[in-house]
């Protein structure tokens, strides 16, 4: 999760586009996993439309071919399919996609909970976050969830 305001105050002279650091953040995270799980995967985005799209594959082939700050380029190329970042519009009806977008908006108001030290929301969404949280984040060994499952961003 973003603080979007809080990274535009913080990073006034080294600032990266909150979607795009967002998505090395994202991209390390999933590089590691799948190095857990001995195997490879593909990166989808839904269509924003136009320019932020164009912008968010140059983004995602340049941390393909160069890596991150923790993540090498040979890593990056073990593990995703490929340096073109794959985008479907949310008319394409992707599963992957529809269950971003289910699992999405619980877990972000989980993690504002959790940082605002705050009750966990007890609606729907608290539902779906229970089940994230029991059994889906990544965690470290002695189960810590915070920084490795959930990570709050400027």
């Amino acid at each position: 999760m973003i603080d979007k305001l809080d990274h535009l105050n913080r990073y006034v002279v080294w600032r990266q586009d909150p979607y795009h650091y967002c998505l090395e953040i994202l991209l390390e995270r999933y590089a590691y996993l799948l190095r857990q799980l001995a195997t490879v995967g593909d990166v989808m985005a839904e269509v924003r439309g136009g320019k932020p799209d164009r912008r968010l594959e140059k983004s995602f082939a340049r941390l393909y071919d160069n890596g991150t700050s923790f993540i090498r380029q040979s890593m990056m190329a073990r593990f995703l399919t490929g340096r073109s970042l794959k985008m479907r519009p949310k008319s394409a009806n992707v599963a992957g996609l529809q269950i971003a977008d289910v699992i999405a908006a619980p877990s972000a108001q989980y993690v504002r909970s959790v940082y605002n030290a705050e009750s966990p929301p007890n609606r729907f969404g608290g539902k779906i976050a229970s089940i994230l949280i029991a059994e889906k984040y990544y965690r470290r060994r002695d189960g810590t969830i915070n920084r490795y499952g959930i990570k709050w961003l400027p």
